[in-house]
């Protein structure tokens, strides 16, 4: 007789329901004024800089891998919000183009730097309260972020991507707000 495996390592939390956590609100058209090469490398900071969408992503699903095994809610959670961090990742990546700009993981600066986006921008912790609070932090940074290169930028449908995008990330800091207290 054949003996069944036995599997005594395993983690039960299922993702299939896992939906994007973000307001329920649409998002504006793609659209840009005109090309503008300096908008564009604005948007590339955004898109994957040190305080960025790629960031927020990869950031948001290390954590969720270290949640999944014994705080399976808060893991889905934090997956929904890289999945919106990811939807945010794509409309840059498009206003980008639409801007005459690059889509190759490199943020260019007002100074001439450039940087090739790197996991040395991401804080590693197995300790979901800080999971959370420097999810809250990263939150925060990126709205700073967004709302100093709104400034910066005279084309209304570029904003007005940005200005949405805002929405979702003070969305994540409440929520992240609540997780923190609960873990």
């Amino acid at each position: 007789m054949m003996q069944e495996k036995v599997f005594p390592l395993l983690n039960e939390c299922n993702f299939a329901s896992v939906k994007p956590i973000m307001m329920e609100l649409p998002y504006p058209s793609i659209q840009v004024r005109e090309k503008n090469q300096s908008h564009a490398e604005l948007l590339s900071i955004d898109y994957c800089g040190s305080v960025s969408e790629m960031s927020a992503i990869t950031q948001y699903i290390n954590n969720e891998n270290h949640l999944s095994l014994e705080k399976c809610s808060a893991a889905k959670t934090i997956l929904g919000i890289a999945m919106a961090e990811m939807i945010h990742l794509q409309k840059l990546g498009q206003l980008i183009l639409l801007l005459g700009g690059s889509v190759d993981f490199v943020a260019r600066y007002r100074d001439g730097r450039q940087k090739m986006w790197t996991p040395q921008y991401l804080r590693f912790t197995e300790n979901p309260r800080e999971m959370m609070l420097g999810g809250i932090e990263d939150e925060k940074a990126a709205i700073e972020q967004y709302s100093i290169h709104m400034k910066r930028i005279n084309d209304d449908g570029v904003n007005a991507i940005l200005a949405r995008i805002i929405k979702d990330e003070e969305y994540h800091i409440m929520l992240l707000q609540a997780l923190a207290n609960e873990v």
